[in-house]
């Protein structure tokens, strides 16, 4: 098999070097996926000595003396019906799902135009009703049937005309700043999120558009000042969303009315990748790309507490990069979230006193089941955290024995059926086992999964690059 071509751009979580580009490093340095294109007969092993503490960017993390050998608890597995948020349900903790017994591919659909050198998929699917929704390269949306990927409808929520001919150092810097007026139409990112039989939508095109989840027709649309590389979160009647520049937004779900907005600390440098906000009952947490973990009144937007997820000292650019892009998570009365900044960190939801940090580097969304969280780290490595503590249960790296330069992406995890779910942006998939950290099985889906996987239905299923909807069973 061979490798894949190395793109320039940055996929779905790559970074927006808009301060890069001024000089302290070239987007595809700063890019995760650059020169990552690897040898694939390379795997990780499969043996439990890859369970050993590893240094961390700045600090050494260590599997904690006092939890060798001691068991915890995870949540026992349930059926899940439905994925209707980007994080799977409001607080965005859903645990254990029953779900992908076989962990075999079950079908794989073509959804659109793939990801391309100026033009990325980078929307996480939805599934509501038996119904899985995606978003291609092109803002392009399509519903399949859950079960046999059949295509129900597609619809383009894309406005403006596609242009070519853009440097990719001016578009990254046009569109990371939101710039209005640049003539910028190559927009990526965005995401979607369903609810009451409404399928709502953002896009780098600067628009909010809801359509109805059965035919894909366009109830209404609105407009931002600038592009929205978050998918939404609906709650309450409410759809909250983050543009690029820090800002969240609160409108009505029926009509697109602005509701209210919450402007947190501009950052120049960012990730491609942006998060959406968790909610548990009047309480929103949203996390930004200064490193700024809030809590706000899903009512009326007020601050009720501010927790930067940064270190004092950064060592080295990438550690100037602040941003959380993973989702944070509510699980139980803690808030979860981890930062590119070093800094992973479970903060009392009421308080917003923190109970525990963990010098963590990620930019993916911190899983938790029972008494543990699970992340993946930028360097490949799976962390399990017990919640009350901090202290680490095991740590099993993926990309053990490859090189620096050959060191693979991972996204996820999710719990699937007592199994922790990965991708890679090598194309494979591999379940973990949730209590030992063992390697337990890896297949190949054929194209690189930037995007984590969702579970519902009975089913795991994948989004790749190639803009393929991949159904395990």
């Amino acid at each position: 098999m061979t490798s894949s071509k190395p793109r320039h751009a940055a996929l779905a979580l790559a970074v927006l070097a808009v301060a890069a580009l001024a000089g302290c490093a070239t987007v595809s340095r700063l890019n995760p996926f650059h020169g990552g294109h690897r040898d694939r007969h390379e795997r990780p092993a499969k043996d439990e000595a890859n369970r050993v503490p590893l240094v961390s960017l700045d600090d050494q993390l260590k599997v904690s003396d006092a939890l060798r050998g001691v068991g915890y608890q995870i949540a026992p597995a349930a059926p899940a019906s439905n994925w209707p948020l980007p994080g799977g349900d409001e607080d965005q903790d859903m645990e254990n799902i029953a779900a992908a017994p076989d962990f075999a591919v079950a079908w794989r659909r073509g959804f659109g135009r793939k990801s391309s050198r100026t033009m990325h998929v980078t929307s996480p699917p939805i599934l509501a009703e038996g119904r899985v929704f995606v978003m291609d390269a092109m803002a392009e949306v399509s519903a399949h049937d859950a079960k046999t990927g059949a295509t129900i409808w597609r619809r383009s929520i894309e406005t403006r005309p596609f242009r070519r001919g853009r440097s990719i150092g001016k578009m990254l810097a046009d569109i990371g700043a939101g710039r209005s007026g640049s003539g910028v139409t190559l927009a990526w990112g965005g995401g979607m999120a369903w609810n009451d039989g409404r399928l709502y939508i953002s896009s780098g095109y600067r628009e909010l558009v809801c359509l109805d989840g059965a035919s894909g027709k366009e109830i209404w649309r609105t407009t931002t000042d600038a592009p929205l590389h978050a998918a939404p979160t609906v709650a309450r009647g409410k759809v909250f969303v983050e543009d690029v520049d820090d800002e969240l937004f609160a409108f009505d779900a029926k009509d697109g009315t602005q509701l209210w907005t919450y402007q947190a600390l501009a950052e120049p440098a960012r990730m491609l990748g942006a998060t959406s906000p968790a909610i548990d009952n009047d309480t929103l947490v949203a996390s930004f790309a200064s490193g700024e973990l809030v809590a706000l009144r899903s009512g009326n937007g007020e601050e009720l507490w501010n927790v930067p997820l940064s270190k004092v000292s950064r060592t080295n650019a990438l550690s100037e990069i602040r941003d959380i892009v993973g989702r944070p998570l509510i699980h139980s009365t803690q808030v979860i979230a981890v930062s590119h900044s070093d800094t992973m960190s479970a903060v009392d939801l009421r308080t917003g006193v923190q109970d525990w940090t963990l010098p963590v580097s990620a930019i993916t969304s911190p899983w938790a089941s029972g008494d543990v969280v699970y992340v993946m780290d930028i360097t490949g490595r799976l962390i399990c955290v017990s919640v009350d503590s901090g202290q680490i249960y095991w740590i099993t790296n993926l990309n053990e024995h490859l090189s620096r330069k050959k060191r693979v992406y991972w996204t996820g995890p999710v719990m699937a059926s007592d199994r922790l779910i990965m991708g890679s942006s090598d194309g494979r998939a591999v379940s973990v086992d949730a209590k030992t950290g063992k390697l337990l099985k890896t297949i190949k889906l054929g194209a690189d999964a930037l995007i984590g996987p969702i579970a519902a239905d009975g089913m795991v299923y994948f989004a790749t690059d190639k803009a393929e909807l991949i159904a395990l069973r």
